[in-house]
């Protein structure tokens, strides 16, 4: 089970962000909020400002005006490490990793509160380090087993399947322990069986606490499990509400379905 942590109203609420590079406004003006226990979809045409919305959010580029919220903690200007910290991770669209890892060491180094993390510790290798160690191992393992990569545990990472990087991915996420999990296209270029088990775990994380905002293309895969969805559109919040409502809305299907047909 997952641990359980403080309800907010909004875990996340993001508010008039902007961002440009040069002259070209990434982001411009888009303002939402995440309602917690729930997956979320973020969807909207290429160049919409998805992935740019994420790397804001999550620290990687910093907006040029506009406010973030996480948990209640004003996180525009932190760092990706402190926000990761807080309880907020997400996902990448290409499954990151360290190539000559295996599954198991790969999914231990991302583990929360390593007791590598300390030079000091790390040195006097304390008993408090090694029960930490041991905490993460058995962790690692149960994650792996969650995932159905109990079998390629041992495997490098560069022998692993598409799919089988997009389900480690989503372990790398599960170490670090979250409250909320960013997850940016996790069924990309995975066959449809896989999509539908990417589905129920992520249906399976938010029956255990968890808050998901999920960028995807596949609208099947949107209208199964998102109970609210956001449309972005040149860099701004197009519409919200739930998948009909978004899909009935002219706005959307000029922009990002193509109008009425």
């Amino acid at each position: 089970m997952l641990a359980t942590h403080d309800t907010f109203t909004h875990p996340l609420a993001v508010e008039r962000v902007r961002l440009a590079f040069g002259g070209l406004k990434a982001l411009d003006g888009a303002s939402f909020h995440v309602e917690p226990g729930i997956v979320t979809g973020l969807i909207g045409p290429n160049g919409a400002g998805k992935t740019t919305m994420f790397n804001v959010i999550s620290g990687l580029y910093r907006a040029n005006s506009g406010s973030i919220r996480f948990m209640d903690h004003s996180i525009e200007r932190l760092s990706p490490h402190k926000i990761t910290r807080l309880g907020l991770v997400r996902t990448f669209q290409i499954a990151r990793g360290f190539p000559k890892l295996s599954v198991f060491e790969h999914l231990m180094v991302y583990g929360a509160q390593q007791p590598g993390e300390g030079i000091g510790t790390a040195l006097a290798g304390s008993a408090s380090a090694r029960q930490r160690e041991a905490e993460l191992a058995e962790k690692a393992l149960s994650i792996a087993a969650r995932l159905r990569l109990s079998h390629v545990i041992d495997n490098k990472v560069t022998a692993l399947s598409g799919g089988q990087k997009k389900l480690l991915e989503i372990g790398r996420a599960l170490m670090a322990e979250p409250r909320m999990i960013l997850f940016d296209e996790p069924a990309a270029g995975v066959n449809p069986t896989l999509a539908e088990e990417i589905g129920d775990h992520l249906l399976a994380l938010v029956s255990e606490g968890m808050t998901v905002l999920l960028i995807e293309h596949d609208m099947a895969l949107i209208e199964r499990i998102c109970k609210r969805v956001i449309v972005m559109a040149q860099g701004r919040t197009l519409a919200e509400g739930t998948f009909d409502d978004v899909r009935e809305n002219r706005e959307v299907q000029d922009a990002y379905l193509g109008g009425r047909r």
